[in-house]
């Protein structure tokens, strides 16, 4: 069976982070996606403003994470993915916080990243489009800050996953970065053959998916083997929610919002192995704390589901 996995924001508490990995285990996991960018989060960046985490030296913050990497092993639990903080880039940003985010958060996130021995790291590409012209403007701007991170990369074992993102345009939700599987199949292609290894790889959001309308199913077809990781969430497809499968409907008939069934079956015909794994720390703040632990065990029982429903699932077509 598939391994099953969800974020840690909400769940692992830097003062006692034995406890939440416990939790994680009791509930049906055995993978995490760590959450890093809790530590420095989007919306002070969106504002030019920056707390001092990254200030430190690499050896401080390995430190400073070594309870947290050794209450996962003493808990069972891999730490499977991470997420870097993000904007990587902010474009009405001071020249001062966007050379802090290349020069100080991305190695030292790579840094961290090597540390509890985690071989994926997501990346939000910068959402440049609409300030430089074009959609190839921006990927050509995003090729070079990954380009400055591949050789790091290659040489800590760590594939840098992009993500299929949205973008506020006139009060909407539309396509952001990487909401083409056929230009984001090539360009990973023609990255890691540059670089002669796998730097480059993708991530696949559901909740993204739904609020553009993506078809999944070919999405990930296209994709195959760069899909690497995933982050698994619903919403109503309108706002990025970050919810429990299947907590939306689209009709009275009670159909799901997301396209759960396609998303199985393109997972399917790519023979995805890796880890389901949910980005739901939303969902621990509409419950009572007292109910994290069943929480949890519902988002478990889910991811079993859908591990089971892929071992099920004929694949159609050629």
């Amino acid at each position: 069976m598939l391994k099953l996995g969800v974020q840690t924001k909400n769940i692992i508490h830097d003062e006692c982070p034995q406890e939440g990995f416990s939790l994680l285990k009791k509930a049906g996991f055995s993978c995490a996606d760590f959450s890093l960018n809790r530590y420095l989060l989007n919306t002070s960046l969106y504002q030019s403003k920056h707390n001092h985490f990254f200030d430190q030296t690499q050896q401080r913050l390995e430190q400073f994470f070594t309870p947290h990497k050794q209450a996962a092993k003493a808990a069972q639990i891999s730490i499977h993915q991470m997420h870097m903080p993000y904007p990587i880039y902010v474009p009405k940003g001071s020249r001062e916080i966007n050379d802090y985010l290349r020069k100080e958060v991305a190695p030292k996130s790579l840094g961290v990243c090597r540390f509890f021995g985690c071989n994926y790291m997501v990346v939000h590409e910068a959402k440049l489009a609409y300030y430089l012209g074009s959609e190839e403007a921006q990927w050509k701007w995003n090729e070079e800050f990954l380009g400055f991170l591949a050789p790091m990369a290659k040489e800590m074992g760590i594939t840098l996953c992009v993500e299929n993102l949205y973008e506020g345009m006139g009060g909407h939700l539309v396509e952001g970065p990487c909401c083409n599987a056929r230009k984001a199949a090539e360009r990973i292609d023609r990255f890691n053959e540059k670089y002669q290894a796998e730097v480059l790889g993708f991530c696949f959001d559901t909740g993204h998916a739904n609020i553009v309308g993506l078809d999944m199913e070919s999405f990930l077809t296209v994709l195959g083997k760069r899909l690497k990781v995933l982050h698994i969430h619903d919403n109503d497809g309108i706002s990025d929610l970050h919810q429990v499968p299947f907590t939306f409907t689209k009709t009275r008939e009670n159909r799901p919002s997301t396209d759960w069934e396609g998303f199985i079956r393109g997972l399917k015909r790519i023979g995805f192995d890796r880890v389901l794994s949910f980005e739901t720390a939303p969902v621990l703040d509409s419950f009572p704390d007292e109910m994290k632990g069943d929480v949890l065990a519902f988002l478990a029982k889910i991811g079993e589901y859908f591990a089971g429903c892929m071992e099920r699932q004929p694949v159609k077509g050629p």
